[in-house]
């Protein structure tokens, strides 16, 4: 058979016999095709990890989709055409990755008339839809990090440990692993679910992790010596603005119209230094209830906060998300007010380390901070959350719904009291640590006197109230990492901040305690 005659085998132009040698060098199995694609770049470790974390429903509604095609018709057209040759949307996933995955990969291979780099490049498509649901398409970050490399030898550990509580405030945290942040700066990094937020707090005390997902008031407890022993911790930028809501559980419909309503409610809280203990607390000051005595403020871990809402064992909550949204989804109970609208801006969760790990690590942790600061930009695009919730829906991270986890991104959601709404803000990602934060938070500690048994005056006061936010918030070392990173950082490190029920001027904190007392009488 001359050169120009087809392939009695596949139909193209080639010797038969080169077509069974191909065969033979062709692996059989699918992991060890997978190997191949992974020695030949193609794959990433990172997204290997993302492709195990997500769970079949997010594989099957984002094939069904297309969303894995990324508006590219040539690769729908593979997606699709491997469907069909798998007998439909659910063989073909049994088929890629099920027990027939041999039989599938070696049916493909006799009917290509590709050279191998040429079938593996296509069936790197195929062979990893998870990977394309969340990595895949655009001008992604992995791409943007091969374009613009990071001299990363400088760096004291590039095997890293960060802990997080699985809620949508951590989404920067999260994220940086499956799309592939914390890789760009050098970094082998692994993300640890933590139980609760007392957990975070022991787990930083025994340095067992390198770095934490925290709520912001934590890292000023910590270093006060507030709940714990006194243990340095650093908020090195904020994890995410707004985000939070107000919950009611479904058996109370029709009874709370505002805070008067919540008399001898019993309420869930993450954690006592959390800005969800001091928002609740300024909320129903203004309806005139002492939380200290006309309800009770209980410390739930947002994970057991659907189940104790239905159980009976707390008639409301002020939890983050995706758990307000998980309790709608579940029919538990319904969104009373999102945090946004007690103050629009506020800050809730942060990227903290030690003050014994930042000094060992020097250069590792100002790579980590402006990986994670460099995420939170990209997660401010609302273009991007779509991915984002895709990315970090799976079991190995928020284990959650992809459609619950995209309706606190996106801001469209349903809130449970029949109405559809559309709040891009929700939640957004802003990491600058303003130091007006830290004040606010500091004051608030000192007006309920938080689980101080009265020592918190002696702590938090007019002569402290500076100091503390200029030593534990990293406000000038965030600008700097943001200026590099081409973001637009504020120049200032406080402003006056407006909530629903007062404004409050970060140069006189003491006062505005004081005025709250006179406005509210708590």
């Amino acid at each position: 058979m001359g050169l120009d005659q087809p392939c009695r085998t596949c139909g193209t132009v080639h010797f038969t016999t080169d077509h069974a040698s191909f065969l033979q060098t062709m692996p059989q199995d699918p992991v060890d095709m997978v190997d191949d694609l992974v020695k030949m770049g193609l794959y990433k470790e990172n997204q290997l990890r993302a492709a195990d974390a997500v769970n079949a429903y997010e594989l099957r509604k984002a094939l069904f989709l297309k969303r894995v095609g990324r508006n590219d018709p040539q690769r729908e057209r593979l997606i699709l055409a491997l469907c069909k040759q798998a007998g439909g949307l659910e063989n073909a996933f049994a088929a890629a990755f099920g027990p027939q995955a041999g039989l599938f990969f070696a049916d493909s291979i006799r009917n290509s008339g590709a050279t191998r780099r040429e079938f593996l490049r296509n069936m790197a498509v195929g062979a990893a839809l998870v990977t394309l649901a969340s990595c895949a398409g655009g001008s992604g970050p992995g791409e943007e990090a091969a374009e613009a490399p990071i001299d990363t030898s400088n760096l004291e550990k590039t095997d890293i440990r960060v802990g997080f509580i699985p809620i949508t405030c951590a989404t920067p945290i999260i994220m940086s692993e499956p799309l592939g942040f914390y890789e760009r700066y050098g970094f082998n990094a692994t993300t640890v679910r933590m139980p609760s937020w007392g957990a975070v707090r022991d787990s930083a005390i025994a340095g067992e992790l390198d770095a934490y997902h925290m709520l912001a008031p934590m890292p000023i407890a910590m270093t006060l010596g507030m709940g714990s022993p006194s243990f340095g911790v650093r908020l090195a930028s904020i994890q995410n603005i707004n985000g939070q809501a107000i919950t009611i559980a479904e058996r109370h419909r029709g009874n709370v119209n505002g805070p008067e309503d919540f008399r001898g409610f019993v309420i869930g809280v993450p954690f006592p230094y959390s800005m969800h203990n001091l928002l609740i607390r300024y909320y129903l000051a203004s309806g005139g209830l002492n939380p200290d005595t006309d309800v009770q403020i209980r410390p739930v871990p947002p994970p057991d906060s659907i189940a104790q809402l239905i159980a009976g064992d707390i008639d409301a909550m002020l939890m983050p998300d995706p758990f307000n949204q998980r309790a709608v989804f579940e029919e538990a109970g319904f969104i009373h007010m999102l945090t946004k609208d007690l103050w629009d801006g506020h800050p809730c969760c942060a990227f903290t380390a030690s003050d014994t790990w930042m000094e060992a690590h020097p250069n590792a942790f100002r790579a980590l901070n402006k990986a994670i600061i460099e995420a939170a930009g990209y997660a401010r695009n609302p273009a991007n959350r779509a991915e984002i919730a895709a990315a970090i829906s799976g079991r190995a991270y928020l284990n959650q719904p992809p459609e619950v986890v995209e309706a606190v991104l996106t801001g469209n959601f349903e809130d449970g009291q029949g109405n559809t709404q559309s709040v891009p803000d929700r939640i957004d990602f802003d990491p600058y640590p303003w130091q007006s934060f830290a004040k606010w938070i500091s004051s608030q500690l000192l007006r309920w006197d938080i689980q101080g048994e009265g020592r918190v005056a002696d702590i938090i006061n007019d002569d402290t109230f500076t100091s503390i936010g200029e030593d534990i918030f990293l406000t000038d070392l965030a600008r700097e990492l943001a200026q590099e990173l081409g973001q637009n950082p504020p120049t200032e490190t406080s402003r006056e901040e407006q909530l629903a029920f007062d404004t409050f001027d970060p140069a006189d904190p003491g006062a505005y305690v004081q005025s709250q007392l006179d406005q509210f009488g708590i």
